[in-house]
């Protein structure tokens, strides 16, 4: 075989397992997956409760298929619903999120918002996404009607955790909560929900749309037993075996998705850390559906007592 036929050859063997790639990427992308995990936090003697973990929806008109699949986690029955904002990735979704979350609205539930429920996505080439953050945002776009989504949610009783403190009552448990709007575009105000968790709470949970490390520190110093967010969609294009090569904010890459301590390596009950949740989330930019060893998720916490 000539010089010309063999790199004719390579040429074509690559462009192949490109496109073979390319396709696994999109399919993967539409595989909805529900995790489950337990995490301690209940005082003592309480039955356990099942706390429903959503983020980076990303929802757009003619997603039929992730609105039924969400639709279906109404069926679950959880006792509190946490989202952790990107909920739009089109201005016409608003119904469209309103309907699929269903009976969910019915449930008790907290949410903050992220940058997608902002401002519109925009084409980028997705390969930017394993590059260093360079600060920029992109904000100079059209906005989303974010005041819509707020009002579906603030009407069906959810808490607006958007730079606030807040407390709810699930299954006769009083859970005080202390949210930032979105870090990553940097409007999260730390000092308005600054100071010791609620002491006579049964449960503290602090909530973010990204997990980056000021807002973290904040919440493990001031006594939240535990931290939800979102943002970094695990990775979304990762080594085999789920490992995430980016998180799109200062988080490192091994606590990109699931359940850790913060501080790194803190164990349960030493001062100043807590649980740290981060979800990969169900969606991903319109622009590139795709993702690698990293399936679009929402998470069931089952919140048990301490010390179990």
């Amino acid at each position: 075989m000539g010089l010309w036929a063999r790199l004719s050859a390579v040429t074509a063997t690559g462009a192949a397992a490109g496109a073979g790639l390319t396709a696994y990427a999109v399919w993967e992308a539409r595989q909805y997956t529900l995790r489950r995990v337990s995490v301690p936090l209940l005082p003592a003697g309480a039955r356990p409760l099942r706390v429903l973990h959503l983020s980076d929806i990303h929802m757009t008109p003619g997603q039929r298929h992730k609105q039924d699949w969400l639709a279906g986690l109404a069926t679950l029955r959880p006792d509190l619903v946490i989202d952790t904002g990107d909920n739009l990735a089109h201005a016409a979704s608003v119904p469209v999120v309103r309907d699929a979350l269903g009976p969910l609205l019915d449930v008790p539930g907290v949410f903050v918002f992220g940058s997608n429920d902002y401002f519109s996505p925009t084409f980028r080439n997705p390969l930017r996404y394993l590059l260093p953050d360079d600060g920029t945002r992109h904000t100079r776009v059209p906005q989303l009607p974010w005041r819509d989504l707020r009002r579906v949610f603030t009407d069906a009783g959810w808490l607006d955790l958007t730079n606030r403190r807040g407390e709810l009552e699930v299954a006769g448990l009083r859970f005080a909560f202390a949210g930032v709007d979105d870090p990553h575009l940097r409007y999260d105000r730390l000092a308005e929900v600054q100071g010791p968790a609620d002491a006579g709470a049964d449960v503290r949970l602090g909530v973010a749309h990204a997990p980056y490390l000021r807002v973290l520190d904040q919440y493990a110093g001031d006594g939240y037993d535990a931290v939800i967010a979102g943002h970094t969609h695990g990775g979304q294009v990762c080594l085999p075996g789920g490992r995430a090569l980016t998180t799109n904010c200062d988080l490192e890459p091994a606590r990109a998705r699931g359940l850790h301590r913060h501080p790194a390596g803190s164990r349960d009950g030493d001062p100043g850390s807590a649980w740290l949740h981060v979800s990969a989330g169900l969606g991903t930019s319109p622009y590139a559906r795709i993702r690698v060893a990293c399936r679009p998720e929402a998470t069931m916490l089952t919140l048990t007592p301490r010390g179990r």
